[in-house]
């Protein structure tokens, strides 16, 4: 019988140290593997500039350079276009090409890091704003340019959306797959709120900032959608990705009068440009010369 007890006895203290284990893999070691990712370098596989378009730098308040493809436009309006984390220019290409051959002047730009710009790279956009800020002053300073303009891609539209109430120049914003880019919008969702919810996203963001150096952006997506009072936006959500649906539906209630929902069935995350090309295209054309309304 005490050799049965001391089994038990050992058996508990191994069972012990297992799920201690398990809980540090789980809390501690995935979201610091994640925040490594976040950082890490990115390949440069931009090609040469679509037709119609020329390349440009930006210069950001930071002394970032941005490398960028720029087309004029027809309509007195362009759009600033964003792709999403880890890629560059090169994945928004056709968005480029469908933008401009509708008469928009395009500004597609690589972000910090990405591609063939300088800077460190944060896959989550912690500083975009301030390459917004360089796409705004290029712009702003061109006699052909009446109204901006944008698009973002996932990273991109999280960018755009908490750049918005920084820059009312910009007087309507396309996301398409934007959610969270920080533990603040993470718990801008309710059913994130609780501890056991947004545990592994609070210490995923604190290792980024570790790593980085960067601080968590502010303000949050949806206190800079509100304050953004001037600005239309279109909120795309992938109709196969439920929670890039509550983030959007989210969004979009916050400023319904000022605001489009459209989630596309059937489609993952940024798909739905490649899915549903033709409805994708009239839709987005639709909105920018809606909201542009001078036009």
């Amino acid at each position: 019988m005490k050799k049965l007890i001391t089994k038990r006895g050992k058996l508990m203290r191994l069972s012990g140290i297992v799920l201690v284990l398990l809980i540090v893999a789980i809390y501690i070691g995935l979201p610091t593997i994640m925040a490594v990712g976040v950082i890490m370098p990115d390949a440069d596989n931009t090609g040469e500039p679509p037709e119609g378009f020329t390349n440009v730098t930006l210069t950001t308040r930071d002394d970032v350079q941005l490398a960028a493809w720029y087309a004029e436009p027809e309509n007195g309006a362009v759009i600033i276009l964003l792709h999403g984390a880890g890629n560059e220019r090169e994945d928004v290409r056709e968005h480029a090409l469908m933008l401009h051959e509708n008469g928009f002047g395009v500004l597609a730009m690589n972000l910090r890091g990405h591609g063939d710009s300088t800077g460190r790279i944060n896959r989550l956009g912690w500083d975009g704003s301030l390459d917004v800020g360089a796409a705004v002053d290029y712009l702003s300073g061109r006699d052909n340019v009446d109204f901006i303009g944008a698009l973002g891609l996932s990273m991109g539209g999280e960018i755009l959306l908490g750049a918005a109430s920084q820059y009312p120049i910009i007087g309507a914003i396309v996301a398409d797959g934007a959610t969270f880019r920080a533990v603040d919008d993470y718990v801008s969702l309710p059913s994130n709120r609780p501890l056991y919810r947004n545990m592994v996203t609070g210490i995923f963001t604190f290792m980024v900032s570790v790593f980085t150096g960067d601080q968590q952006p502010s303000p949050t997506l949806l206190n800079s959608i509100r304050a953004a009072d001037s600005t239309s936006f279109l909120f795309i959500a992938a109709g196969n990705v439920g929670e890039e649906i509550d983030y959007n539906e989210m969004f979009h209630h916050e400023v319904a009068d000022r605001s489009e929902l459209w989630i596309i069935p059937d489609v993952g995350h940024t798909q739905g440009f490649t899915r549903n090309r033709t409805e994708y295209e009239q839709r987005l054309i639709n909105f920018f010369t809606t909201a542009l309304s001078d036009l």
